[in-house]
């Protein structure tokens, strides 16, 4: 089996660089922006991750880890609602003309969900369940290869505070999910900023940036987490059911089994119960026991005096569906490290989030492809470039994920670093 994280994690010294690829929006386009935060209607607690899908269009955002989303409408299409749905909630539809252009409070009510013995006795085991979403991703998952606008954000904190920012809208050239070939990725704007001084001279770094949160696409890639060898690997339980678009969906838990002595997975799929299409899968790595196999597999360089202990490593990927068809909608990936200099009396905390959400897409009818010097490498490093921080409209009229309020406080110590340095 293939790991994911030998494709995530490594330390270097140095950083190379990318280029922008021509935008393919470069016409000036008028939008609408609406903005706000999604709660729970019991508890009033924000709501993560929440999708955002405008009606009529393959335009959408996410909620951020405080519940806050931002959606840009573009003048002149027929949309006329904002769709609001989240994992084990009742979704909503709301008219654009009930929003305001400040901020609007969305409620989400929650869902119990009750699927009747009948159902789950539909298989003979929850693993005979995972191995019939499989078996059908030809029949539920998208058919035809897509050009997805996407947003992707990663950050570096050293224990509380930012170290590193990059944000980037990239596209995504989706291939079916029946074909061998892999997606390409071109990058189409972005802005980073590090502060090497905080990095103790080691500058911890998401290897693949975009792709990190792409091979997160099970469906796409299951060569990363589940193969048939690897399927035997593990322990499959059904859970409560819960929802996902008002739909009924069953949960499978699972987690490696004793006899296995290489680190795996557990956590939790979420599938439709109507197409048993893959809606939704939450997991992290077993570390416990395995710190030395873990180590091996994050860390792929790094210098001699340093040493590293992964602390935690969780991941997220949800699906949407259109007309009958499933794809990558959001992918996450959330990772700690203990980081230690030889004969340095403190470790350092580090703490690696990336996230990207796809924020529209169209079908790729001409069979349009990247040409290689476009083309984003899966080992690719993304040089600074903080001078978009300092424009307020940097982003024009993509939809991007709201910053959370230290990535906003970094935002403005850029800014004003910037204003600083062209005073």
């Amino acid at each position: 089996m293939k790991t994911l994280l030998s494709y995530v994690v490594t330390l270097l010294l140095f950083f190379s660089g990318v280029g922008l690829m021509p935008s393919a929006y470069a016409q000036v386009i008028d939008y609408k922006e609406y903005n706000g935060t999604v709660v729970d209607a019991i508890t009033n607690d924000p709501l993560i991750s929440v999708s955002i899908k405008l009606s009529n269009s393959n335009l959408g955002s996410i909620t951020n880890d405080e519940g806050a989303f931002s959606i840009k409408v573009p003048d002149g299409r027929e949309i006329d609602a904002v769709e609001f749905s989240l994992l084990g909630y009742e979704s909503l539809s709301l008219p654009i003309s009930q929003l305001t252009t400040g901020k609007n409070r969305i409620k989400l009510t929650p869902r119990v969900t009750q699927l009747t013995q009948i159902n789950i006795a539909t298989f003979k085991s929850a693993e005979a369940l995972v191995k019939a979403v499989f078996a059908k991703k030809a029949e539920n998952n998208m058919k035809q290869s897509a050009v997805m606008t996407a947003f992707y954000r990663e950050t570096i904190k050293k224990r509380n505070r930012n170290v590193s920012l990059t944000e980037a809208v990239v596209n995504v050239y989706k291939q079916p999910y029946s074909s061998a070939e892999k997606d390409m990725v071109g990058l189409h704007k972005a802005r980073k900023s590090t502060d090497y001084r905080r990095l103790d001279t080691v500058a911890l770094k998401l290897q693949g940036g975009p792709f990190s949160t792409l091979y997160l696409d099970i469906m796409k890639y299951p060569e990363y987490i589940f193969t048939p060898t690897t399927l035997d690997e593990y322990h499959f339980s059904f859970g409560p059911p819960s929802t996902v678009n008002n739909k009924a969906v069953y949960v499978v838990n699972f987690k490696q089994k004793e006899f296995v002595d290489v680190p795996r997975y557990y956590g939790s799929l979420f599938i439709d119960s109507e197409t048993l299409a893959l809606s939704s899968a939450i997991y992290s790595l077993n570390l416990t026991g395995f710190e030395k196999d873990a180590n091996t597999m994050f860390v792929k360089k790094k210098p001699r005096d340093i040493d590293v202990t992964p602390l935690s490593a969780s991941y997220r990927v949800d699906y949407r569906e259109k007309d009958g068809q499933w794809y990558y909608g959001y992918g996450s990936v959330d990772l700690s490290f203990k980081v230690k200099k030889r004969h340095r009396l403190f470790n350092s905390v580090y703490t690696l989030s990336s996230e990207m959400a796809v924020t529209d897409w169209e079908a790729n009818t001409t069979g349009a492809r990247l040409k290689g010097k476009d083309r984003l490498k899966p080992t690719v490093i993304m040089t600074d470039a903080v001078s978009g921080f300092s424009d307020p409209d940097f982003w024009g009229p993509y939809n991007v994920i709201e910053p959370e309020k230290s990535i906003e406080s970094a935002i403005n110590k850029i800014q004003r670093k910037l204003r600083r340095d062209n005073s």
